[in-house]
């Protein structure tokens, strides 16, 4: 026979709670989701970022051939040449893009430089955007009298990628690619993702010494080389396309009409993986 005992029905915590043991069991394993999910949501994130950088630089490209169409197929004079305001590329595609949102700036680079203590042009790394975001729109600059507020982004011109007004020059006139009907544009640079507003980088430009070093403390590469995402920088051509460019490749690229692609920073040229700052070493190679 069954004893009495073995009906009895266990009693059970009336208030329904949890023991402390469980409560650390279900953190414990909170936390270890935490830990598997976070990487994958940050590269997640991170990929909406490029994806979002990639359609400014579309729209940017759509504005360059709208501006070069209106203007006999030619670039504007742009940075080193460029003697009046409207020769900049932000002033004189300003009616192209002044209502077509922020798209001056890259996601993964939309801080203002201000916030990195080295003001609007100084020493902010290549995850900050230059220029000037505060103040009425066209209001003058005490640093810079050609920009202005509203005058910012993490975007640059190519700056070999203009037509330089003669005898302005700083260099020879015809390293310059000055409009958009060129061979082979899907090698040549248009505009990019920048620490500055432009670049004009020589083939032995040397690449930033560490990941966050400022456009103004090294070679003209260092402000066209931001590693903004995993290893890559976004770029639209001269023929419009637009892709990520690898930071090794850079140098591969056809920056001016006598760039070679060839030189020292490339396989082609005789680099080592040794002579790569310590950052870039893992990057692809080119």
């Amino acid at each position: 026979m069954l004893s009495k005992g073995f009906f009895k029905v266990r009693r059970v915590n009336s208030a329904g709670g949890f023991t402390l043991v469980e409560l650390l069991v279900v953190i414990a394993i909170i936390a270890l989701l935490m830990s598997i999910l976070m990487p994958a949501l940050a590269r997640v994130r991170n990929q909406a970022k490029c994806a979002i950088c990639l359609s400014n630089l579309r729209q940017w490209g759509a504005m360059f051939v709208m501006y070069t169409s209106a203007n006999d197929g030619h670039f504007m004079p742009n940075w080193s040449t460029a003697t009046r305001r409207e020769d900049y590329w932000f002033e004189a595609l300003r009616p192209y893009y002044m209502d077509a949102g922020d798209i001056r700036v890259c996601p993964r680079a939309s801080k203002p430089a201000s916030e990195a203590g080295g003001g609007p042009f100084g020493n902010m790394g290549p995850f900050y955007a230059w220029g000037i975001f505060d103040g009425d729109c066209g209001e003058p600059s005490k640093d810079w009298d050609v920009v202005t507020a509203c005058d910012y982004g993490s975007y640059g011109a190519n700056g070999y990628a203009s037509d330089p007004r003669t005898g302005t020059a700083s260099v020879s006139d015809d390293l310059y690619w000055r409009t958009m009907h060129v061979k082979s544009g899907g090698r040549i640079p248009m505009f990019c993702g920048d620490q500055w507003l432009a670049g004009m980088p020589g083939e032995k430009s040397a690449p930033p010494a560490w990941e966050t070093q400022p456009w103004n403390q090294g070679s003209g590469m260092v402000r066209l080389c931001p590693n903004r995402h995993d290893g890559y920088v976004n770029q639209v051509f001269i023929d419009c396309s637009v892709r990520k460019v690898g930071l090794k490749e850079l140098w591969t690229l056809k920056w001016h009409r006598k760039f070679r692609t060839n030189d020292y920073w490339t396989i082609a040229g005789g680099v080592q993986p040794s002579d790569w700052p310590e950052w870039m070493r893992g990057f692809k190679d080119y």
